[in-house]
């Protein structure tokens, strides 16, 4: 976290973001680091505050949510006052506005002609009415082209999924998918033996190929299940970082220790947890 983002905003309690903007502009003038930022830096600064808010939620911890959306906050608005000092342009407003508009758009069951009609009848339909007059409003050449390949590679895959099944294009049940996850799970044990077997040059790639198959054919089965990917390896890493930490307490000092140790004090961890759900590991 960016300590440069606890800044007084002037005790306000107003949901106006123009505070802000007076603390950037302030910081831009007396503040020599803050003079250097290029809108190029703020790009790390906005994507890491927004893993922290992530995190925050995650752990519905509402100081900490509180606290990181302010800092998400800070940077947006950063990025708009960099993006008139860098490109002459004043996003902010134009932002807001154009947001506004988009989503009564994108709504017109809540806020156009349809509302007096008989509207979607499910989230479902909703969403799929969304992505149809997201396409012809943005001029996509295809479903896929609102998924950024700038994601995390998890929930890009969770994000194709989705929008490949908004036009029908999906397994027709969790155990279809399951079963290609299998598939996918046979067809890299075939290339991790190939692989070990030294049996052909290529085979480390493909070992990645079938590996990338597997990871995008599991974060289809979690759409399925109505699993967020993301929050649940995230979640998972969590809980392998606790127990963990509460099995180098038991260790001590020291360098490598042996497996059958280490599997023992792993067992007590997850004992003294107990088991949060059926199937955690």
């Amino acid at each position: 976290m960016q300590d440069r983002n606890k800044g007084d905003g002037g005790g306000t309690d107003s949901c106006s973001l123009a505070p802000i903007a007076e603390l950037i502009d302030r910081l831009r003038i007396d503040c020599p680091w803050d003079r250097e930022l290029s809108l190029a830096d703020l790009r790390a600064y906005l994507i890491e505050e927004a893993h922290e808010l992530a995190a925050a939620i995650d752990e519905r911890d509402p100081a900490a949510i509180n606290e990181e959306l302010g800092d998400l906050l800070f940077e947006a608005v950063y990025v708009a006052r960099l993006t008139a000092a860098e490109l002459e342009e004043m996003p902010l407003g134009g932002a807001i506005r154009t947001v506004i508009d988009k989503m009564v758009a994108r709504h017109p069951h809540v806020f156009g002609d349809e509302k007096d009609q008989a509207g979607p009848g499910s989230a479902a339909e909703v969403a799929a009415m969304w992505e149809q007059r997201k396409r012809n409003s943005d001029g996509e050449r295809s479903v896929l082209d609102g998924v950024p390949a700038s994601l995390p590679a998890l929930v890009g895959a969770y994000r194709l999924g989705q929008k490949a099944a908004g036009i029908g294009f999906d397994w027709d049940s969790t155990e279809a998918v399951r079963a290609k996850v299998a598939e996918e799970l046979g067809e890299l044990d075939h290339e991790t033996a190939n692989d070990q077997a030294g049996k052909s040059a290529g085979a480390t790639a493909r070992v990645e190929e079938e590996l990338g198959d597997v990871l995008f054919a599991v974060a289809n089965l979690a759409r399925h299940l109505k699993v967020d990917p993301e929050r649940a390896l995230a979640a998972a890493n969590r809980k392998f970082r606790r127990r963990f930490a509460a099995m180098e307490a038991e260790l001590g000092p020291g360098g490598e220790h042996r497996m059958e140790e280490l599997e023992r004090l792993w067992e007590r961890a997850k004992g003294r947890e107990g088991r949060a759900s059926p199937g955690d590991s």
